[in-house]
């Protein structure tokens, strides 16, 4: 450290893993005050909306679904609502249960993944989930055995664990058989119990003491605890389809990200996943899961974001008890999928991935043709609270050394993202004393 009348500390960290694309995070502490706390993405260019331009309007779903590997359900059926909204396809209650379904099993598969391989380390101060099985292994055991469930129910609809093959705009290709989706209820009994416990060990957590004032969006359902479909709601008032979502969002550039940036249509940062759709969905969950909640401690809205690990336990438990009662009244669609006639249309689908709302639009030609494409992933929408958290964190700790403000800060955006990746740390840092 050198001094020249003043002490600048700079972290530069040019590498985040665990994150969707490529980040970096600069925070500048001058004097002992913090002056600059910048979080971007660096996400090269895949252009898959590009990608999309010609191509039938029966491409969408398969190629969307690539742009994540754990979450492809979210676009199968964004993409896959939006066309069905330009083209006027019906889509009848058995489909519409057989689709959530399917996404209670990418819900239960990733949110476990998150819990208890990405998130929970940090809490209990192991570098990975690998070291923190030698002393926890029953949460680890578990974990992968309701991970291993998530990724049947979605074999048994989908046709595979990954990248499902069998969902199709209108329906499916294949009706599963009842007694193959009944074959997963002894797995799901066994998993309500696990899903309890995951609940209890992640309140059992010690988390750092953070509030924060968000403005919350999620997808809201009048009955259910919405996963599939709903209208956009928000903190403060409002509730419109998702057809007009671009009225209400944006998304811009910003200088220091080479990712586009989600904010409301204002200019205010907002707030998208398992906090949001706990403050605004809350009376939607089973009485259990409201139970469990009040049991874990949380108060009606989580403002805390390391809290979002018990808010995503508490809605794999819903997931669990959702698939148990949607494989016990299964009834096989008939048919699988509706005919459908290609002409022009535009058309809007969201659905919440385990990560938050992800959004599609699609314009249409005569012949059914991709025009346009704008897809909106929850990760972009969170950019800007990712970074207003981090700002938080870093005063709160900027006092104690780089290894123990690395570890908060892995923490801090580890809360929004559950992302698998091999780097064993998050946060690859480069601190330079001046």
């Amino acid at each position: 450290m050198a001094r020249d009348g003043a002490t600048t500390r700079r972290l530069k960290v040019e590498n985040l893993a665990r994150v969707e694309g490529e980040g970096a995070l600069s925070v500048r502490i001058q004097d002992g005050v913090l002056k600059d706390v910048a979080f971007t993405i660096h996400e090269p260019p895949r252009f898959f909306e590009a990608l999309l331009r010609g191509r039938m309007y029966t491409d969408a779903p398969d190629i969307t679904a690539r742009i994540c590997g754990i979450c492809p359900v979210a676009y199968l059926l964004g993409a896959s609502q939006a066309m069905e909204a330009a083209l006027g396809v019906p889509i009848d209650d058995d489909m519409r249960r057989l689709r959530r379904l399917v996404y209670c099993g990418e819900w239960i598969e990733s949110h476990v993944l998150h819990v208890a391989m990405l998130h929970a380390p940090d809490f209990l101060g192991y570098p990975d989930a690998i070291q923190m099985a030698g002393d926890h292994p029953r949460i680890v055991e578990t974990a992968l055995r309701l991970k291993k469930l998530g990724n049947r129910i979605l074999e048994v609809i989908g046709g595979r664990a990954v990248h499902p093959v069998n969902l199709v705009v209108g329906g499916v290709y294949r009706s599963p058989p009842r007694d193959e989706v009944l074959a997963l209820r002894p797995e799901l009994d066994w998993a309500l119990e696990a899903a309890r416990g995951l609940v209890a060990f992640t309140a059992g957590l010690t988390v750092p003491a953070v509030e924060r004032d968000y403005l919350f969006v999620a997808l809201h359902h009048p009955t259910d605890y919405a996963i599939t479909e709903g209208t956009l709601v928000s903190s403060d008032g409002l509730d419109v389809p998702v057809s007009a979502f671009h009225d209400h969002f944006s998304e811009d550039h910003q200088k220091h990200s080479n990712a586009l940036v989600g904010a409301t249509r204002d200019g205010r940062t907002y707030h998208v996943g398992p906090l949001a759709r706990y403050a605004l969905n809350f009376d939607q969950f089973a009485p259990e899961v409201q139970d469990a909640a009040r049991a874990a401690g949380l108060p009606r809205v989580v403002r805390n974001p390391f809290q979002s690990i018990v808010v995503r336990a508490l809605e794999t438990l819903q997931a669990v008890i959702d698939a148990r009662a949607l494989v016990e009244g299964y009834a096989p669609p008939a048919p699988p999928r509706p005919e459908i006639i290609p002409g022009p249309g535009i058309g809007h689908g969201c659905t919440e991935a385990p990560r938050g709302l992800c959004h599609h639009t699609y314009e249409l030609d005569e012949d059914g043709r991709i025009l346009h494409a704008c897809i909106v992933p929850p990760t972009a929408q969170n950019q800007r609270s990712i970074g207003e958290d981090l700002r938080e964190v870093v005063a709160a700790h900027m006092d104690e050394p780089d290894e123990r403000l690395q570890w908060v800060c892995e923490q801090a955006i580890r809360n929004y993202d559950p992302c698998i990746s091999c780097a064993t740390h998050f946060l690859t840092l480069d601190v330079e004393r001046l």
